[in-house]
C-alpha cells in the first residue's frame, strides 16, 4: 500500500419547521434510532453528526432516551456534535445579524446539552458565499463542509482535494472541507466493497490523503427503500466491517481530529456556489435542460470534460426569482427581522417586553428554516404545510411585537413602504386580529392575509407553473420515453405516481392567485371557460392602480383605481378596502365600474384565493346563506343568483364567509399543483378558488357599484390556542425537571 486514507464521516440529521410529527416519528424510527443503534456496537469508528434545531427540539421532547444516547457516545469520542444555524436557514437567505445570532444560539444550547465543544458548521444545502467566512469565525467556529464542487468551481483539480484549505473574510479566518460527491452517491447505495475499492484507489495514489462523505443521515432508512437497504440486507453493518478490516490504512476520524493532526493544503476563496444538483434545479425549465443537457453530453470525451468542468449553474438566490411565493416570504420574515431588530436596540424596553421579544426571536429563527423557500428533488415549496408553518411562525413574532408596542387594546393602523422589495410601494392595512398587505402595483391584489388567531396566513398560495419534470409525466402517460429521463438531475430515474391521471391535472396559470383580482370576462362565459384560462379579456388582471388612504380613528381605507381597456371599451375600476378595530375581523370592499359605455354589456369578476384550507376532507367544506352543506373545498361549484358562500376548515378552526351586496353567479374550484417529491409525483392542493361574477349593463346614471364583505371567525381556534397555552403552562415544571435540558 502506497499510503493512507484518512476518512471523515459526517451526518445531518434534518425535519423542516412545521412538518407533521408522524414523519418524524418514523424518521426517527426508520433512520436515526437504528443507526445509532448499529454505530454503538463500532466504538472505535468515530463520526460527525448535526441535528438541526428543528429535529433537536422534537428529540429532547419525544425521545429524550436519544438524546441520552448521543451524550454518552460524545463523552466517549465516538461521536463529535457538529454545529450549525440553528433552524437550518440557507445563509444566504436571512440577514447578517440573524446569521450569526442562530449560529451562536445553537452553539451555546449543543455546548449545554451535550458537554461538549462546538468547532464546525454544517452549512445548510451546502450554499455558499464568500461572505459566509467571516461571519461563521465571528459566531465562534473553526470550520465547515461544503461540496468539492465548489472547488472545481475555483479551479482547483479533483487531485488536489485530498485534504481541507483554510479562507478567510475581513481577516477572519475558517478552514473548508470538500465533500466528496463521488462517495455521495456511492454511500449507502453501491455495494460497500466498491466504497473500499474507491478508497483504496485513493490511498494507492496520495501519501496521507483526507477524503470527506458528509450528506443526509435520512438516506439511511428514511429516503424510499433504504431502510431495508441499510438494515434488514445489512448494508451498515458490512461497510463498518470492512472499515475495520482496513484501519491498517484506513483511518475513520472527525473533522476534528483532522484539524488537529493534519495542515490545511493552502489557502483558497470560493465562488458562489451549491452542490451540482442545486445549481441545475435553480435555473428556470429551458435553461435547466439545455444546461444539464451540456453538460452530461459527451461524458467519455476527456478533452470536453475538461472543457465543462468550468461551467456553472444557477444561483441559489434565484429561487425567490423563479418562485415570487418564496419572495413574498422572504419579504415579510425580513421585514419582521427588521422591526425585531429595531425593537431590541432600544434603551427602554421593560424586562418583562425584553422576554417577550426574546420569544419573538426564536419564533423569526424558526421561520427562516429553508425547506418551504426553494423546490428541488423533493416537495419543498410546494407542500403547503411547510410555507404554513413560516408564516405561523412569523405571525407569532409580529403579534409579540406587537404587544410590546401596542399593549392589548383594539387598534387600527396603515403603512406604506415597499413590503415584497419589488422597488414598488405597498399598503400595509392591520389591526389586532389582522394583518392585509395590498399591492396596487400588481392588479390592487390582496396579496397577503394573516388571521392573528389562527396563526394562518391564508393568502399562501402557490401558482400552477411550468417544471422541467411536468414532460417526464406527460410523456409517460402518452407511452413516449422522455428524453428528461436522460437529461435531467434526479435522486430516480423511476416514474412514480401518486395519483392517477396526473398528465390531465397540468396547467398554468396566467396571474398570480392571490384575492382582489379584478377581471373582465367574456358575456355568457362559463366555469369550464374561466377554469381553462380562456374566458378572460381586459388588462385589469395584473395592471397597475393607483393608491390613496383615508384614516380615521377607527378605521382606514384604501382606495385604489385603475382606467384600462375591455376589448375595444375603456373604463375604470375603482376598488375601497376597509379594515377597522370596531369591527376587527371583517373586511370590507366596495367596487366600483365606471365608465363604461351604457349599452354595452360586461361581465365582472372577482377572485378571491383561500389557501391552507385543504380540499378532500369531510371536516373542510363549503356551505351556502341557509347553513346547507355544499361539497368539500375541493368541490367544483357553480351557483347562481347567490349572495353568501362561505368556508369551513374545522381541524384549522376557521370559518371564512363571503357576503355580496349583489346576487351573482359563484364559481369555486380547487389550484391543484403537479410537483414531484420523495414518494414520486403528486397532485397537490394549494388554494380555494372561489370567484363571484356579475354580468350587466351600465346603469344610466353613475357607476355599477357591489359590496364585498369577507368575514373571519377564528374563535375555535383562539379558543384552542388558549387552552393550549394553559396547558404549556401547567406542564412547564414537570419539563424542566426532566434532566433533557
Amino acid at each position: 500500500m502506497a499510503g493512507s486514507v484518512r476518512l471523515v464521516l459526517a451526518f445531518h440529521n434534518h425535519q423542516p419547521v412545521g412538518n407533521f410529527d408522524g414523519v418524524f416519528e418514523q424518521a426517527y424510527r426508520d433512520s436515526y434510532q437504528p443507526f445509532l443503534d448499529v454505530l454503538q456496537d463500532y466504538p472505535e469508528i468515530p463520526f460527525g453528526l448535526h441535528t438541526s434545531g428543528s429535529l433537536l427540539e422534537w428529540l429532547e421532547v419525544r425521545h429524550p432516551e436519544y438524546i441520552q444516547t448521543v451524550r454518552k457516545m460524545v463523552a466517549s469520542s465516538q461521536i463529535e456534535i457538529i454545529g450549525g444555524a440553528y433552524y437550518e436557514p440557507i445563509l444566504s437567505n436571512i440577514p447578517r445579524r440573524d446569521r450569526i445570532g442562530q449560529i451562536q444560539r445553537y452553539s451555546e444550547h449543543l455546548n449545554r446539552l451535550f458537554h461538549t465543544s462546538v468547532r464546525g458548521l454544517w452549512l445548510p444545502e451546502r450554499v455558499w458565499e464568500q461572505s459566509f467566512a467571516g461571519d461563521i469565525a465571528a459566531a465562534g467556529l473553526q470550520y465547515t463542509m461544503v461540496d468539492d464542487y465548489h472547488f472545481r468551481c475555483a479551479g482547483i483539480p479533483q487531485n488536489e482535494l485530498m485534504g481541507y484549505y483554510s479562507t478567510e473574510d475581513e481577516g477572519r479566518i475558517l478552514f473548508m472541507f470538500p465533500d466528496s460527491e463521488r462517495l455521495r452517491y456511492l454511500i449507502p447505495f453501491a455495494v460497500p466493497e466498491e466504497c473500499i475499492a474507491y478508497l483504496r484507489e485513493i490511498a494507492s495514489k496520495y501519501d496521507n490523503a483526507v477524503i470527506v462523505f458528509g450528506d443526509d443521515g435520512e438516506k439511511f432508512g428514511s429516503w424510499p427503500e433504504t431502510h431495508q437497504h441499510v438494515y434488514e440486507d445489512g448494508w451498515l453493518r458490512q461497510f463498518l466491517d470492512l472499515l475495520r478490516e482496513n484501519e491498517s490504512w484506513l483511518k475513520v476520524t472527525t473533522p476534528s481530529g483532522v484539524l488537529d493532526h493534519v495542515a490545511p493544503i493552502g489557502r483558497t476563496y470560493l465562488p458562489d456556489a451549491s452542490y451540482r444538483e442545486m445549481t441545475e434545479w435553480v435555473l428556470p425549465p429551458a435553461a435547466q435542460k439545455e444546461f444539464v443537457s451540456l453538460t452530461r453530453l459527451n461524458p467519455d470525451n476527456e478533452e470536453w470534460q475538461r472543457l465543462v468542468r468550468f461551467t456553472r449553474g444557477g444561483y441559489w438566490r434565484n429561487f425567490r426569482t423563479r418562485y415570487p411565493e418564496s419572495h413574498e416570504m422572504y419579504a415579510r420574515m425580513i421585514d419582521v427581522s427588521n422591526r425585531l431588530a429595531t425593537l431590541q436596540g432600544k434603551a427602554d424596553v421593560s424586562e418583562l417586553d425584553r422576554e417577550l421579544l426574546e420569544d419573538a426571536l426564536m419564533h423569526l429563527y424558526r421561520s427562516q428554516c429553508n425547506c418551504s423557500y426553494w423546490h428541488g428533488a423533493f416537495g419543498g415549496l410546494y407542500l403547503p404545510h411547510l410555507r404554513n408553518a413560516v408564516y405561523r411562525e412569523l405571525i407569532r413574532a409580529e403579534s409579540l411585537m406587537d404587544q410590546v408596542t401596542r399593549g392589548t387594546s383594539p387598534w387600527v393602523d396603515v403603512a406604506v413602504g415597499d413590503f415584497n422589495l419589488d422597488a414598488r410601494q405597498e399598503v400595509k392595512l392591520s389591526n389586532h386580529r389582522v394583518v392585509a398587505l395590498l399591492s396596487p402595483a400588481m392588479g390592487g391584489h390582496l396579496y397577503e392575509l394573516d388571521l392573528k388567531a389562527a396563526e394562518v396566513n391564508i393568502l399562501a398560495t402557490l401558482n400552477r407553473r411550468p417544471e422541467p419534470y411536468h414532460q417526464r409525466i406527460i410523456d409517460y402517460a402518452n407511452n413516449v420515453v422522455s428524453a428528461a429521463d436522460a437529461d435531467l438531475a434526479a435522486v430516480s430515474k423511476v416514474i412514480k405516481f401518486r395519483q392517477p391521471n396526473l398528465e390531465k391535472k397540468i396547467g398554468y396559470d396566467k396571474w398570480p392567485r392571490k384575492s382582489l383580482v379584478d377581471l373582465f370576462l367574456q358575456p355568457n362565459a362559463t366555469h369550464e371557460e374561466f377554469r381553462r384560462g380562456d374566458a378572460v379579456i381586459g388588462d385589469f388582471a395584473t395592471g397597475v392602480y393607483e393608491a390613496s388612504i383615508r384614516k380615521g380613528e377607527q378605521k382606514i381605507a384604501v382606495e385604489m383605481r385603475r382606467k384600462g381597456r375591455v376589448s375595444d371599451l375603456n373604463g375604470e375600476v375603482r376598488k375601497i378596502v376597509v379594515l377597522s378595530s370596531d369591527r376587527p375581523n371583517e373586511l370590507l370592499i366596495q367596487y366600483h365600474v365606471m365608465g363604461f359605455p351604457k349599452n354595452v354589456p360586461l361581465h365582472f369578476a372577482v377572485e378571491l384565493n383561500f389557501a391552507a384550507m385543504p380540499g378532500g376532507a369531510n371536516d373542510r367544506y363549503f356551505y351556502d346563506a341557509a347553513g346547507q352543506r355544499l361539497g368539500t373545498l375541493d368541490t367544483l361549484l357553480d351557483l347562481s343568483d347567490a349572495d353568501r358562500i362561505s368556508l369551513v376548515d374545522e381541524w384549522l378552526g376557521l370559518d371564512v364567509g363571503l357576503e355580496l351586496s349583489r346576487a351573482g353567479g359563484i364559481w369555486t374550484m380547487p389550484i391543484e399543483t403537479i410537483s414531484q417529491s420523495e414518494g414520486g409525483f403528486e397532485a397537490v392542493h394549494q388554494s380555494v378558488c372561489v370567484v363571484p361574477h356579475w354580468e350587466f349593463v351600465m346603469p344610466d346614471q353613475g357607476a355599477w357599484v357591489v359590496d364585498l364583505r369577507v368575514v373571519f371567525d377564528s374563535s375555535v381556534a383562539a379558543a384552542r390556542k388558549l387552552a393550549e397555552s394553559s396547558s404549556r403552562t401547567i406542564a412547564a415544571p414537570v419539563a424542566l425537571g426532566s434532566g433533557v435540558r
